[in-house]
C-alpha cells in the first residue's frame, strides 16, 4: 500500500521526530510512505480564526497535492478533522453562497481517505499490536478533535495496551479539554492556563512517567504547563511510542 504522510505545520516546524516515527512505524508494517514536498498548511488556522475564504486556496492545494494517493495519514487529530469534517462544510458554504460546486468537487476526493494515524492502523491495516516496546508507565489524553470530531474512541488505547513493557494507567477527567484549542490559548490565556493546570494535576495523580496523546499541539500546551509546574512527567506523541522496539532500547 502506498500512502502519503501529511505531517502538518506544527510537526514540521517543532516536532519532526513525530514524522520520522510515523515513517519508521508504517514502513515496519509494510506500508510504502511518500512525503509530498509540496504540502503546506491545510488551512485549519485560517478557518478557525474566521478567515474562511482565505483557507480555501490552501484546501484546494491540499487536494492537488494528496489526491493521487490511496490514503493520507496524519499524526494529528485536529488537522485530520479539518479535512474530514470541515472541508465538506467549506464546499457546502461555497455552494450556498452561489459560487457553484467547484470547491466541493475539488475537495471531495481527499476527504474519505484522510486518516489520523491510530485509525489508519486499526481500521485500514487491521492491527493493534505493531511490535512496539516501551517500558514505561503511561497515561493517555484523548484530544478534543480526535475524541469528538473523528471519534477515535478506544483505538489509541488498544494500540497502547498491546505495547510490550508499557503500563497503561487511566487518566482522571480524560475527556476534558487540556485548554489549548489553537487560538483559544492566545485569546483566553487565563482560562487556558487553568485548564492546562487541571489536566497536568490529573496526570500527575496517576503516577505515570509519560503523558501521551495523538496531537502535538495539545502536547505542546500540556508540556509547557508541566515545565512551569516542574513536574517529572514527559509529553510524548503516541507515534513515537508505537515506533519504539526492543532493538531501539538496546542502542
Amino acid at each position: 500500500m502506498r500512502v502519503a504522510l501529511f505531517l502538518t505545520c506544527v510537526n514540521d516546524t517543532l516536532y519532526p521526530d513525530t514524522g520520522r516515527a510515523v515513517v519508521k512505524l508504517l514502513t515496519r508494517l509494510g506500508v510504502e510512505v511518500d512525503f509530498p514536498m509540496a504540502q503546506t498548511c491545510c488551512g485549519q488556522a485560517h478557518y478557525n480564526t474566521g478567515y474562511r475564504h482565505e483557507a480555501e486556496p490552501l484546501a484546494r492545494h491540499f487536494s492537488d497535492v494528496f489526491g493521487e494517493y490511496e490514503a493520507i495519514v496524519t499524526p494529528s487529530g485536529s488537522c485530520g478533522a479539518m479535512v474530514r469534517e470541515l472541508y465538506p462544510r467549506m464546499g457546502e458554504r461555497a455552494r450556498a453562497e452561489g459560487r457553484g460546486d467547484t470547491l466541493a468537487a475539488t475537495l471531495a476526493p481527499v476527504v474519505p481517505k484522510t486518516y489520523e494515524l491510530t485509525e489508519f492502523l486499526v481500521d485500514v491495516l487491521g492491527v493493534t499490536d505493531v511490535g512496539a516496546y516501551y517500558p514505561h508507565r503511561v497515561t493517555y489524553h484523548p484530544t478534543c478533535h480526535g475524541l469528538r470530531s473523528l471519534g477515535l474512541g478506544d483505538r489509541p488505547l488498544k494500540l497502547l495496551q498491546a505495547v510490550k513493557g508499557l503500563e497503561l494507567v487511566e487518566l482522571p477527567g480524560a475527556d476534558e479539554c487540556c485548554g489549548f484549542g489553537g487560538t483559544f490559548a492566545v485569546k483566553n490565556a487565563d482560562v487556558s492556563a487553568a485548564m492546562g493546570a487541571d489536566k497536568v494535576s490529573n496526570a500527575r495523580s496517576t503516577g505515570a512517567e509519560v503523558l501521551c496523546a495523538a496531537d502535538n499541539s495539545c502536547l505542546m500546551h500540556i508540556g509547557g504547563t508541566m515545565a512551569r509546574l516542574h513536574t517529572d512527567m514527559r509529553p510524548v506523541h503516541i507515534a513515537e511510542i508505537l515506533a519504539r522496539t526492543e532493538e531501539d532500547s538496546r542502542s
